[in-house]
């Protein structure tokens, strides 16, 4: 049987624990960057399709909405809902910035 000297088997524990905290601390980061990564893809895919019904909108129906920075990102964040309450504004006659 194999055996290990004292001052090896003092430090081996707190070498455990150690190891154990970067492991923990490394899940909890690739958790992050995932949840993260789903979020931005979100903003992406919402920002398109707002995007692409404004400009359908626009197009079809003449309604008149302007593609600037505060609708881009109202459109990004909140996606066809932001696109039906902002045909909504522009259809009862509230100006749009």
């Amino acid at each position: 049987m194999f055996l290990l000297p004292a001052a090896l088997l003092a430090v081996l524990p707190s070498q455990i624990a150690s190891e154990i905290v970067v492991i923990i601390a490394a899940i909890v980061v690739l958790y992050v960057i995932f949840k993260l990564g789903k979020l931005i893809v979100g903003v992406i895919v919402n920002s398109i399709v707002g995007l692409i019904s404004i400009f359908l909108l626009n197009f079809i129906f003449n309604i008149g909405i302007p593609i600037n920075l505060p609708i881009i990102v109202v459109t990004a964040l909140f996606g066809l809902p932001a696109v039906a309450v902002l045909t909504l504004l522009r259809l009862f006659g509230i100006p749009l910035a």
